[in-house]
């Protein structure tokens, strides 16, 4: 499997004045995909939910949740995966743009490892994609974070940011294929 690097972009550069970054790595072989979130520098900006028992949750983009989105080439359905740096998680499933969500219940529990150490927070995921993807499809990926402020507000990140509003369902911002 050949990793990918990657580093997300805050939506409004200008924005908020963050001192953190988020970078990683992502890969796939055969129908298995790791995903590596490394979030750093001055965490205490931040509301980072404390570890808890792990559960599916609804609203995780709610407050500070790393993000994947996973594509079929060629076709509109895609998922979203949201996991918390608390240990909460949800996939999703939609039809279209924005239509048609619902929980995807082929997926009962989404394992991933969170390490918290001092100004940074790593989050490693190992998915098997037979429960939801093609083994033989190509995949368009799009990553994104929530960050949520200690002061209040969130600060969004992503890969790319091709709309006038931060937008990680668009399409267009599905731009890594595994």
């Amino acid at each position: 499997m050949s990793d990918l690097s990657f580093s997300l972009e805050p939506f409004s550069p200008g924005g908020p004045g963050l001192e953190v970054k988020i970078t990683g790595n992502i890969g796939r072989q055969a129908n298995s995909m790791t995903i590596r979130y490394d979030l750093r520098g001055k965490l205490g900006e931040l509301a980072i939910p404390a570890a808890d028992l792990p559960a599916r949750r609804y609203g995780l983009w709610e407050e500070t949740c790393f993000e994947l989105f996973l594509g079929v080439k060629d076709s509109s359905q895609y998922w979203e995966l949201n996991l918390s740096p608390g240990g909460h998680w949800n996939v999703y499933r939609f039809a279209a743009y924005r239509q048609g969500m619902q929980e995807e219940r082929a997926v009962p529990a989404l394992k991933f490892r969170v390490q918290r150490q001092g100004d940074s927070v790593l989050l490693t995921l190992e998915l098997d994609l037979d429960t939801i993807f093609p083994a033989d499809r190509a995949l368009e990926v799009g990553i994104a974070a929530v960050l949520k402020l200690a002061r209040g507000g969130v600060s969004y990140w992503a890969l790319t940011h091709g709309g006038p509003q931060a937008d990680f369902h668009r399409r267009d911002s599905f731009i890594i294929q595994l």
